[in-house]
């Protein structure tokens, strides 16, 4: 708004204008910090920020790729078909196979962890019908949409306290990683403390102040349901945000007047979030004794097996690793990414000695928690975990877990941190600050970085899909190929009669859907079938893959450990309640001492059909694992498909699947097959056939 004086022709005009507002002058002067997390970009501050997917956005994507594990990647650890996926079986259908972990002599695995799961079983009985296998994939379904939510949050949480760039590399090195793709689907302890860590990290690396009692609320209740519902060992994650808490002032100012005082209303805050997430043991502890008719605090009995054994007892009966096991576990899953995470704290060294502006000037943290520290604490729980797993000597891929998404957090930190280090070597070559905010080279460093870890995920991802996909893939094909041949060999098939309108026309749309065959697996009952595994015990999926009416059992092989027995059988339409009078029998012949319970095996004679692996090309047969695959004269085959021979195949080409015959050459396959008893399935289809007229 202008106001103008009017003077005499040919006499200049003056126009005054209305003075800015005092908000006008704040926001001009004042330009926004797109930067203002513990990492401080030193080029481009005055441009645009980086794109960064929104929460939304990034929930989508992620989605997007979690589901798509959830539907294709296989089960690594026989752990969590025994203890989890057998369990949350007999819980739906009243049977299972059942290991001594869940026996109430021991009772070292929670019943209120996989009741969580216990609802998406339910939907999908609801919506999808009682079939079995979208009762599966439901339940993974429901874990990927879990793990993606997590992940976005703590996305964001980086994005928005620690750095923009920071934030997209751990957006992508999640997306687009073997570890994640196995871990955020996976039915296990492990994978649950991953997503409370991930989800209490998010809290945790927002700068801390007194006044801030719902970061340290939401993040002590996160880090504890990790420890309490999922793992107890994932409370050693959060050691670090503790230490903090108690400690370091954060975002707030501490002269030495109020130290005093600061201290005890931190140490007060701490132990009130304490107290209120050590309430989540009330409905778990509760949970478990219902279930296991005795007070069972499973997460102190899975910390004094594991920690306080015996001589007799104790997790290295399971086997032991090498000190290297993990870090080579984790370069299969991170490939280039481990070196960034475990370069970290040196690399923040680095920066400290030559880089000094990236995480503020000295000057402005008078009284305040230096940002080099607090940058440290959020990187220390990757090297805490790591040091304790690697200390003991049992050890398995899924112990990691927990802290896949903060390795992500510790290898972003890096690739931000060298790139760093570049634009300060090249300002000092250069002496040309403006020609390094032009310069492309330092995208072009992270986007290989990236790029190269994606690629490499990409092939890992793969391998596991095309050399060891084979049990889950013909384990199904008992239902999805042998149950319509035999029902449809005897006759128990029937087609429902085609649709007509009301003038008597076939409904045409609707034919070709309606007279497909519906097959009703409760024909299987007078069949008595029985499938048997032997030597690929650990590789059997569950019986959420086996079609109702087909029983499971056990034939001797060389393994001599003890292998899970049967729950109580209960009548399915019990319920709940019925299974919990079921897992409260002590089963016998089970033990903690790992030895063998021959009581479990049946006769190979007595089985219908037979799981079985088999490398003609290198045959190790032995008094109780003959080549059945072999004896084509007892043994049919149903259904087999190719599976890596990893002892006879290049380390390189074993590991990574590329496409090209050059590459695939080189490895040797053997074949997983489900195999049919020739006579007595043969048997079983005259004595069942349906005569009709």
């Amino acid at each position: 708004m202008s106001t103008a004086v009017q003077l005499n022709p040919n006499v200049q005009t003056l126009t005054f204008r209305k003075p800015p507002s005092q908000a006008a002058t704040s926001n001009s002067t004042k330009p926004k910090n797109r930067h203002g997390g513990l990492l401080q970009d030193q080029l481009r501050r005055a441009q645009r920020a980086p794109w960064c997917p929104s929460w939304s956005a990034a929930l989508r994507i992620l989605l997007l790729i979690r589901v798509a594990g959830a539907m294709y990647s296989g089960i690594q650890d026989c752990d969590e078909v025994y203890n989890f996926w057998e369990p949350l079986h007999y819980l739906w259908k009243g049977h299972g196979f059942q290991t001594w972990e869940t026996s109430p002599e021991y009772s070292i695995r929670s019943w209120a962890y996989i009741l969580l799961h216990y609802p998406a079983v339910q939907l999908s009985s609801t919506f999808l019908g009682p079939e079995k296998r979208p009762a599966f994939f439901a339940v993974r379904i429901f874990l990927a949409i879990v793990s993606s939510l997590c992940e976005v949050t703590f996305y964001r949480a980086v994005v928005e306290h620690i750095n923009y760039r920071a934030g997209r590399y751990v957006f992508f090195t999640l997306l687009f990683n073997a570890g994640m793709w196995i871990a955020s689907t996976s039915f296990l302890p492990s994978s649950f403390a991953m997503y409370a860590n991930t989800l209490g990290f998010a809290y945790a690396i927002r700068r801390s102040t007194n006044e801030d009692m719902r970061r340290t609320l939401f993040a002590t209740l996160s880090f504890a349901a990790g420890a309490i519902v999922g793992w107890p060992f994932a409370l050693a994650v959060p050691i670090p945000f503790v230490f903090e808490e108690l400690f370091l002032a954060g975002g707030d100012r501490v002269t030495p007047e109020i130290r005093g005082s600061w201290l005890f209303a931190r140490w007060r805050r701490m132990a009130t979030c304490g107290a209120i997430a050590s309430l989540l043991f009330v409905p778990v502890v509760a949970i478990d004794t219902l279930f296991y008719n005795k007070l069972s605090v499973v997460p102190w009995n899975i910390v004094k097996y594991n920690v306080f054994p015996d001589a007799q007892r104790g997790p290295e009966l399971y086997g032991t690793e090498p000190v290297h096991f993990y870090l080579a576990n984790l370069v299969l899953n991170f490939n280039i990414l481990v070196p960034f995470a475990l370069a970290a704290l040196p690399a923040l060294l680095v920066t400290y000695r030559f880089d000094q502006k990236r995480l503020g000037e000295r000057h402005q943290f008078v009284n305040q928690s230096s940002p080099y520290v607090l940058l440290a604490v959020r990187l220390a729980p990757v090297y805490l975990w790591a040091a304790i797993m690697t200390a003991q000597k049992h050890k398995e891929e899924r112990f990691m877990y927990p802290i896949y998404p903060l390795l992500c957090f510790n290898a972003a930190v890096t690739i931000y941190l060298v790139r760093g280090w570049f634009e300060t070597a090249f300002i000092a070559v250069t002496s040309s600050p403006y020609r390094a905010s032009r310069s492309s080279l330092f995208s072009q460093f992270t986007l290989s970085v990236v790029a190269t870890s994606g690629v490499l995920s990409l092939a890992r991802i793969m391998a596991h899909w095309k050399y060891y996909h084979a049990p889950m893939s013909v384990t199904f094909a008992l239902e999805a190929a042998e149950v319509p041949r035999l029902l449809n060999a005897t006759g128990h098939i029937h087609i429902a009669p085609p649709q007509v309108d009301s003038a008597g026309r076939q409904a045409a749309d609707a034919a070709s859907d309606e007279s497909e065959p519906r097959i009703d697996l409760t024909l299987l009952a007078p069949f008595d079938l029985r499938l048997c595994v032997g030597k690929e015990w650990h590789r059997f999926p569950g019986r959420f893959l086996v079609p109702d009416g087909v029983h499971v059992d056990w034939i001797k092989s060389a393994f001599d450990g003890m292998l899970p027995g049967h729950f109580a059988e209960t009548v399915r339409s019990g319920g709940l309640l019925a299974r919990q009078q079921g897992t409260r029998v002590v089963p016998k012949h089970l033990n903690d001492l790992n030895q063998e319970a021959t009581q479990f095996y049946v006769d190979v004679d007595t089985c219908d059909y037979l799981l079985d692996l088999d490398f003609p090309a290198h045959p190790q047969e032995g008094a109780h694992e003959p080549r059945y695959v072999a004896d084509e004269k007892t043994w049919e085959r149903v259904s087999c498909q190719p599976f890596l021979d990893a002892r006879h195949s290049p380390l390189l080409t074993r590991t990574l699947w590329f496409p090209g015959e050059l590459w695939q050459a080189q490895n040797e396959y053997g074949e997983f097959c489900l195999l049919r008893h020739r006579a007595k399935v043969a048997e079983k289809e005259r004595m069942h056939t349906v005569r009709r007229a």
